[in-house]
């Protein structure tokens, strides 16, 4: 077994050594679960893809039926009738 260290930061946080994100396939974004045993011990593993449900899970879906507008376009749909 390899050992490999790490330092924690003053805001708690670590960096993964970069042959363990290898090995891991961790990418940016990934989640991962930490998990404290009785002995003092800690483990690291990669945390399961929770697909969205509910009203988050439609987010996605209905993003297939929007077609992409300029920020300008939806500004000046927004703004007629407006008084000048």
């Amino acid at each position: 077994m390899k050992t490999l260290s790490t330092v924690v930061t003053e805001r708690g946080q670590v960096s993964i050594p970069a042959e363990i994100r290898k090995q891991m396939r961790l990418e940016p974004g990934m989640r991962v679960v930490w998990e404290l045993n009785d002995s003092g011990t800690c483990s690291v593993s990669k945390a399961q893809e929770q697909k969205p449900r509910g009203a988050r899970a439609m987010l996605g879906y209905a993003a297939t039926f929007r077609k992409p507008r300029k920020t300008s376009d939806w500004m000046s749909e927004l703004r007629d009738g407006e008084a000048e």
